[in-house]
């Protein structure tokens, strides 16, 4: 019998997922290097509420910030939050990122003020907070309530603080952010729960 070569540990979905992680945050800073060497033009690209030219912001908005400050504000709790969500591999990583964006973003496009620009990756650090304290609600798992506790004892005042309405802070971004975690964690929650009823699937020949 053919033997096969051992699995790299490259191919672990968990590695992977935070290899994504990585590389988003890796994209935030090269495109604010970017920027300030653009004089900052590039933050023009951020959500534009009920402009149809700023909805491409809700792809964008994430990677732009308004300086080096704001960037590393979010960058730390973007890749310890964002390597959390990775343990459960590159799928549920990407996912929650994507469900946290399109959710947040359009949501920010809905109902910000008129003629202003909403840039920074805080709405999905906010997600993905809210994402990790609402699967544990929904999964009743110990360990994963326990992760959802420990978020709330580390941010908590920081989210609540980032809600509450403040010029030149986007408070229905961070919000809005918070929803599209919740909605994400529904979603896989009862995914996991079809996949579960459905029973294992047909074994796979080795």
């Amino acid at each position: 019998m053919a033997s096969s070569a051992a699995p790299s540990r490259t191919d672990s979905p968990v590695v992977r997922g935070v290899a994504l992680v990585v590389a988003l945050a890796a994209v935030m800073w090269v495109v604010e290097i970017a920027d300030r060497v653009a004089d900052g033009r590039l933050d023009a690209y951020g959500i534009q509420p009920r402009e149809v030219d700023g909805l491409d912001g809700v792809v964008f908005a994430p990677f732009l910030h308004g300086g080096f400050d704001h960037l590393i504000g979010n960058t730390i709790p973007f890749l310890l939050l964002g390597f959390a969500i990775a343990l459960g591999g590159l799928a549920r990583v990407a996912t929650v990122t994507v469900i946290v964006a399109v959710v947040g973003g359009l949501g920010t496009w809905l109902v910000a003020p008129a003629n202003t620009v909403h840039i920074g990756a805080s709405g999905i650090v906010f997600g993905y907070a809210a994402y990790l304290v609402a699967r544990g609600v929904y999964s009743r798992s110990p360990v994963q309530i326990g992760l959802g506790v420990l978020v709330l004892a580390v941010w908590g005042t920081t989210l609540l603080r980032g809600l509450v309405p403040e010029d030149g802070i986007s408070w229905q971004g961070h919000l809005f952010g918070a929803v599209g975690g919740v909605v994400a964690a529904r979603v896989l929650h009862r995914r996991a729960e079809r996949a579960n009823a459905q029973g294992p699937s047909a074994l796979s020949r080795v």
